[in-house]
């Protein structure tokens, strides 16, 4: 079946593989879009009834109000195929619609490519349909930080702006207003490398890529979903492999592995860099932030002006100030958005002080590396007690164990591999406290062990789908944990 039209969705057979819990995320946002367009929907995850109950009647819900909302198609009801996956649910359709949570080389996604039946993803579906400009944001850190705060700079430009993908939004909950309304519209996506990995066909039938795509950075990060980190660093290549000369790129000058990446971008190429001034891009030069576009420079606001604060956020700040300029953004609104925004929750959040202990939200810091600048940036006094570790996704921690031992007192560490890892690695250089198998816990025992001054920092640097739902699930509880203080 033909499915580069939107029309030619009606009646068409098509799966969501794995439905998720996120009232606007990938799997339910992909569902409520195909229901609406009168697919014959498929909806399979692994998780059963109970686990997925919230999201299921949301589907239903949507699906009633889809059949008064257009009596002029046939709406029909979703089938649900829950604590399984089917064989023919794969191969007997029209198309897959892969959540990113689902691994590529799963028996069914493998199964449905042999069977020449075409694999979408929610992003993918946007950009073969969207016909306005795309910003993309993608990195192994800092592309919430980037994707948020170009947003907000698009929102103030036009309160109309979509900022989406891998921040909890589906982008196909906007694409039908957006092709209603008829008008350019001002657009920022995350995108995960699994996003990315939707993506190629895509590119490669619309022969460009994204209109202004941004690298932050590359660290070992999902290598048990990765043959290799090299596998891992081309997944974020798609980004920009794919786009036409006269679409731009953005890469972060001061971090090696992208730098060197630079050499295979196929747009006009920008750097972003606190130290080198000599190209095309966004640097830091004295104590003012500058943006050169071919050769002509301008001055854009002081650092100390800058809300935002960290050394590696700099970064971030320099990419987005590159996209809203080159997207149109005015020189006001980006500078007003750089005087005003201060991040984004969990990210090196500070949730609460109580008795003079301050309490740090970062539960997005999922590997070492991430783990480290959250220690280089709190950790000066060697007063932070550390809650961290999870399940191992083949992951190196010997220098995050040496940065433990230079800034923390002490070190809670939920159960999990990882954990074993870490504490095998400092054991008796810092005190440890392991097998720690809920949030209450941890939060309870790091009280304890603090005294004023002191800093509670959860930056797990691993996996904990053992005791947690997900990153943000682990943020939250420690959110409510803290409140409960």
């Amino acid at each position: 079946m033909d499915l580069s039209k939107i029309e030619n969705f009606q009646d068409a057979v098509v799966t969501v593989m794995g439905l998720g819990r996120y009232k606007q995320g990938s799997g339910l946002g992909a569902a409520k879009w195909l229901i609406r367009h009168g697919a014959q929907t498929i909806i399979t995850d692994l998780k059963d009834e109970t686990e997925l109950e919230e999201s299921m009647a949301l589907v239903t819900e949507w699906y009633q109000k889809y059949r008064e909302m257009y009596p002029d198609r046939t709406i029909y009801a979703p089938l649900f195929v829950l604590g399984e996956h089917r064989h023919e649910d794969f191969v007997e359709v029209d198309c897959v619609v892969q959540n990113p949570g689902v691994p590529s080389e799963s028996e069914f996604v493998v199964a449905a490519k042999e069977a020449g039946v075409p694999i979408e993803s929610d992003v993918s579906l946007f950009f073969r349909f969207c016909p306005y400009p795309i910003i993309a944001v993608t990195g192994t850190k800092g592309k919430t930080t980037t994707t948020k705060m170009i947003g907000e700079m698009l929102e103030l430009e036009d309160d109309r702006a979509v900022v989406a993908g891998n921040i909890k939004v589906s982008p196909l909950e906007h694409l039908d207003e957006i092709l209603h309304r008829g008008e350019p519209t001002l657009i920022v996506l995350e995108l995960s490398s699994w996003l990315l990995e939707s993506l190629p066909e895509t590119f490669k039938t619309l022969k460009k890529g994204p209109d202004i795509s941004i690298l932050t950075n590359v660290y070992p990060d999902h290598l048990n979903r990765y043959h290799s980190y090299g596998d891992y660093i081309h997944s974020k290549e798609i980004i920009f492999e794919w786009q036409a000369a006269d679409q731009y790129t953005i890469l972060n000058w001061d971090h090696e592995t992208v730098r060197a990446m630079g050499s295979r971008a196929r747009g006009k190429l920008f750097w972003a860099s606190k130290t080198y001034q000599e190209v095309d891009g966004c640097f830091v030069k004295g104590t003012k932030i500058v943006f050169r576009n071919e050769g002509r420079e301008e001055e854009i606001i002081s650092v100390d002006q800058i809300a935002l604060k960290g050394d590696h956020n700099m970064e971030n700040i320099l990419s987005s100030i590159s996209a809203a300029l080159l997207r149109g953004v005015s020189l006001e609104n980006v500078r007003k958005v750089l005087e005003e925004f201060k991040g984004v929750s969990d990210r090196q959040e500070l949730v609460r002080e109580v008795d003079e202990i301050s309490y740090v939200n970062d539960t997005t810091a999922t590997n070492p590396d991430a783990v480290i600048v959250a220690l280089k940036r709190f950790g000066a006094d060697a007063d932070i007690i550390l809650i961290a570790g999870g399940v191992d996704k083949e992951l190196q921690y010997d220098e995050l164990a040496e940065a433990i031992v230079k800034t923390c007192k002490q070190v809670i560490l939920f159960e999990g591999s990882a954990s074993d890892m870490l504490e095998e690695k400092i054991k008796g250089r810092v005190p440890v406290t392991n097998k720690i198998n809920n949030m209450n816990e941890a939060v309870t025992k790091a009280r304890a062990l603090a005294k004023s001054g002191d800093i509670v920092l959860l930056s797990p640097g691993a996996a904990s789908f053992n005791l947690f739902l997900n990153e943000f699930d682990r943020g939250e509880q420690f959110r409510e944990e803290v409140r409960n203080l």
